[in-house]
């Protein structure tokens, strides 16, 4: 029985549990038991998935429906075909209900899974999906991908065959040849594996042909695989040409592997290795770089490092943080392969803690062994002081609980100290033992608009040294009380600032403290300091840091913030502060032994604002200025511009009196935007030219003390990246590395990655691409 066009309003939408009810159903056919209601809806439901996709009924659309029952049915005009998660729309569609086979002609397009196929003529058997597709192009929306091919088979519901097949994320309008394109004679997929394999692949990039391989298998989601992953290659002054080529080992779900061979055309071969573990109370991280033949330097060459974090059921954590390095100028040849901010500084740090509740209040116990590796440098004017190294390190800290609105903390730590190695010999500063108590007691009054809290302190520390004091002793103790005073007030009103309504606060703040005077001269030094001069370390109780020197007080610290934060967004818009300590005596407690009192009653004044009312700027500026001398002994100003994404202007001045004086420049900005052709259209340059960099010139020694310089192109499918990093390692000392990498969207990266030398140095910097996982390229072994 037909279902003409004239019922086309009516049964523009329905759902049947075969067509044979459905042809019954629209010529009148009534059935006793169950009875059987036709529901038009101008909408239709997303597709199911996983089993209860396959347990669906049929749901068919049409402009025009002939159908016999329990054997076929032909659909003309505007067909929408769906069952089992499956959505096949064409011109066309014949279905035969005993082999459930439906054939679609002319503009066929597929949807299953969030991808979609698209070409002249599809047949399927759609219950168990085998069939297969003519000359089909394909998209992938989560990669923002897609292709064609000859021919696609259907093997069954999780593996599909293609031939003769193209894939690329740059655009296949017709509009030209993309920029990229992977060719392969024949892939393989299989969803239930999580594999694909291309026999034949090809990758080209601008028409020319980078990388080959007979056989390319790469995972079909974002679970990891086994496999040779793409090349890293870059250029380094000291160690030439670089080439490396990765291999991916899954050991495990939660373990896995990376082993780089590397030849450095300089040195000769070398192999790199990351090992990383999550287990349910450990995680952690293996990295080791061997060369065991350097030609340069005529030795090996090694460097390695564990991170490691875990914990027990009895309630103890441990971390493990550990750095080594062959040799001395290990940091200054392979400046890549130490990522630390202190590269001639290297911990092996271990530590283990547990919390407590004891009858007192909660507490911690711990302990902590650390040892430094410490590394000279080939200039001689580049001379490093080495911290000591301790171990053991046993503590207590309690916070006890009292009433009464008090708050009182103590702590506890018994320490060795002695000497690491520089140059392979050891200085000749004073070693030993150290135990020292701290501990505070509190209360604190106030609200919202007032707060005074007064405070008693105590510090503690007796000494065993291996080498006679001074004095001629080897053992000595002193206990150092001090006694402060905080108080504060906060004043709020509405503003109005450049059209924007503000909400001001006047914040004024007082601190006094009185610390009695202790010789402490004959007394080693482990671990005390000078403070930095900011507003932390003028409102803080002792100016050392450290255990071993207390300074002497009797001050008093004044100074007032005041901020202007945005009343809608609560953002802050602007902030200005100024500070400066009162003594009412010499402070007599040096660092070193024979040091001159500091008879200056007025402390530096410190300013510090920051602003982001003008729009797209923001300024931040302190300055140290010296009363006596009526000059700034330090100041650092920043200034940054951001207009939009990816545009960042910065330049920031760094001044210390004596000591150092430079200026750095920062920017990300578009120099060059394309649009002769569609973007990603090769034979076009579509895209944008971005330039990214930063200088870094020193004024006192008129010299450029460190240089990033590079372009980034956005192709729109594909990114590509040239990056100069020069870094100097001493006055006349420099190690130059060139970075250069091709990002294809929806692949792979290609070269050796910048962009965390970008993002560390570039004030604002952006990545063009928001990060993503995106399936490696692996080789089949």
């Amino acid at each position: 029985m037909p279902l003409t066009h004239r019922a086309r309003l009516s049964l523009r939408c329905f759902t049947l549990s075969s067509l044979a009810l459905a042809a019954l159903a629209a010529t009148g056919v009534a059935w006793a038991e169950p009875p059987l209601v036709l529901q038009p809806t101008l909408q239709l439901p997303p597709p199911p998935r996983g089993d209860k996709a396959r347990q669906r009924p049929i749901i068919l659309l049409a402009d025009e429906l002939r159908a016999r029952p329990d054997l076929d049915a032909l659909a003309e005009g505007h067909v929408e075909f769906r069952r089992a998660g499956t959505v096949i729309r064409a011109d066309r569609l014949s279905y035969d209900s005993a082999d459930d086979l439906a054939v679609a002609r002319g503009n066929v397009q597929i949807l299953r899974e969030g991808s979609s196929f698209r070409g002249p003529e599809l047949q399927l058997k759609v219950q168990r999906f085998e069939g297969f597709f003519l000359q089909p192009e394909f998209d992938l929306p989560l990669l923002g991908s897609g292709g064609r091919a000859d021919r696609v088979d259907f093997l069954d519901s999780a593996r599909s065959r293609l031939s003769n097949a193209l894939y690329s994320s740059c655009p296949r309008d017709g509009s030209g040849d993309p920029d990229w394109l992977l060719r392969a004679s024949r892939v393989r997929l299989d969803t239930e594996t999580n594999q694909g394999l291309a026999e034949g692949a090809v990758l080209q990039f601008l028409g020319l042909p980078i990388l080959g391989l007979p056989v390319l298998s790469f995972p079909l989601s974002d679970d990891r695989k086994s496999g040779w992953l793409p090349p890293n290659f870059g250029l380094d002054s000291r160690s030439g040409f670089e080439l490396g080529i990765p291999y991916y080992w899954n050991i495990a779900p939660n373990r896995d592997a990376t082993i780089t061979p590397t030849l450095l055309t300089r040195r000769g071969p070398a192999v790199g290795l990351e090992f990383r573990y999550l287990e349910p109370r450990d995680r952690g991280r293996i990295n080791l770089e061997l060369l065991p033949h350097d030609r340069v330097a005529g030795r090996s060459r090694l460097g390695w490092t564990f991170d490691h974090a875990g914990s027990l059921r009895d309630g103890w954590t441990y971390k493990a943080n550990l750095f080594r390095v062959s040799d001395d100028g290990y940091w200054e040849d392979f400046p890549r392969l130490v990522p630390t901010i202190t590269p001639r500084l290297l911990p092996l740090d271990l530590q283990a803690e547990r919390s407590l509740q004891t009858p007192v209040g909660p507490g911690l116990l711990y302990a902590r062994t650390l040892r430094w590796q410490v590394l000279s440098a080939r200039d001689a004017s580049a001379a490093i002081v080495a911290p000591y190294d301790r171990g053991p390190q046993l503590g207590l800290r309690l916070e006890p609980t009292l009433g009464l609105g008090l708050r009182a903390s103590v702590e506890t730590e018994l320490n060795r100290f002695t000497r690491p190695q520089v140059g392979g010999a050891r200085d000749g500063q004073p070693t030993g033992w150290r135990w020292h108590a701290l501990g505070q007691l509190s209360r604190t009054w106030g609200d919202a608009g007032w707060w005074l809290t007064p405070k008693m302190s105590v510090n503690a520390a007796s000494y065993g040294t291996d080498q006679p004091m001074s004095d001629g002793r080897t053992r000595a103790s002193r206990v150092i009380p001090t006694l402060s005073v905080d108080t504060g007030l906060v004043f709020e009103r509405n503003s109005r600032w450049f059209g924007r309504a503000q909400r001001q606060t006047l914040e004024p703040r007082l601190l006094y403290v009185n610390t009695t005077y202790r010789d402490q001269s004959r007394l080693p030094n482990f671990d005390s300091a000078d403070r930095d001069f900011n507003l932390v370390s003028l409102y803080g109780e002792n100016a050392y840091s450290g255990i071993d020197r207390v300074a002497d007080a009797h001050q008093l610290t004044a100074g007032v913030v005041t901020r202007w934060t945005d009343a809608l967004t609560g953002a802050e818009t602007m902030r200005l502060g100024v500070a400066q300590r009162v003594r009412f005596r010499d402070q007599r407690v040096t660092l070193e032994a024979g040091g001159a009192p500091l008879t200056q009653k007025m402390s530096d004044l410190l300013f510090e604002g920051s602003t982001a009312l003008v729009p797209n700027w923001h300024f931040d500026a302190a300055v140290q200025y010296n009363p006596d001398i009526r000059r700034t002994v330090r100041s650092n100003l920043t200034t940054v511009y951001v207009p939009g994404p990816f545009r960042t202007l910065s330049l920031n001045y760094l001044y210390a009196r004596g000591l150092s004086e430079q200026l750095a420049v920062g920017w990300q900005w578009p120099v060059y935007r394309g649009s002769a052709r569609p973007v990603g259209a090769s034979s076009g340059c579509g895209g944008t030219l971005y330039a990214v960099g930063r200088l870094t010139y020193s004024l006192s020694d008129s010299r450029i003390t460190g240089s990033i310089g590079g372009l980034e192109y956005d192709a729109g499918c594909w990114i590509g990246r040239i990056v100069a990093e020069r870094n100097s390692t001493g006055r006349n000392n420099a190690t130059t590395t060139l970075h250069w990498q091709i990002e294809l969207v929806g692949l792979s990266r290609l070269g050796s990655n910048p962009l965390q030398v970008l993002k560390d140095n570039i004030p604002g910097y952006r990545l063009l691409r928001d990060p993503r996982v995106v399936s490696p390229l692996a080789a089949e072994p």
